[in-house]
Formats: structure tokens, C-alpha cells, sequence
């Protein structure tokens, strides 16, 4: 069972890891913007297969070219290592 992470992990991680997500509350967020709306589409997909393979999905709002991942492990109440987990994997397929 993941353990929830306090502020300063959470805060150390986005400043060394995860340069291009925010903290919203309970949840990590990033936005991504594409040239295209297809290619945002695309992007969801790769998310969806990488957050099916971890049996951890994040929410997901489509606005034209623009997408925003928000994570947070909801049972445990917050941010988990799992969310830092898919933050980074979602990054690598973005930079694909």
C-alpha cells in the first residue's frame, strides 16, 4: 500500500524531478499542449496503456490541443509515490 507523501517530499520532487507539474491541492498537475488535436488524442492513449499496465489512471481533461494530467492516489487521500511514479512516465512520453 502506497504511503501518502508530505509536503516537503512532495515539494522536493517537483523541484528535482518533476520541473513541469504543479501541486493543485491533493493532486500533481501537468498540462501539455500539442499542435493538434490528434496528437493530444495520441498522447492520451500512451498515457492510458502506461496507467493501465500500473492499475493507477489519472484524471484527464481534454481541451482542444491542450491536455491536463492531474494524479492522485484518491483511496490513500492524496499524493502518493505511485502518482510521482506515472508523473515521470507521463513525461517520458511526452518528450517521445
Amino acid at each position: 500500500m502506497p504511503a501518502l507523501l508530505d509536503d516537503e517530499q512532495i515539494s522536493l520532487v517537483l523541484r528535482s524531478d518533476l520541473p513541469r507539474w504543479t501541486r493543485e491541492g491533493d493532486a500533481l498537475v501537468r498540462s501539455v499542449t500539442s499542435p493538434r488535436f490528434a496528437d493530444g488524442i495520441r498522447l492520451v492513449d500512451k498515457v492510458a496503456v502506461v496507467a493501465d499496465e500500473r492499475d493507477h489512471h489519472p484524471d484527464i481533461d481534454i481541451r482542444w490541443t491542450t491536455v491536463t494530467f492531474r494524479l492522485s492516489t484518491h483511496w490513500r487521500g492524496g499524493i502518493t509515490e505511485a502518482d510521482v511514479a506515472l508523473a515521470a512516465e507521463i513525461d517520458k512520453l511526452v518528450a517521445d
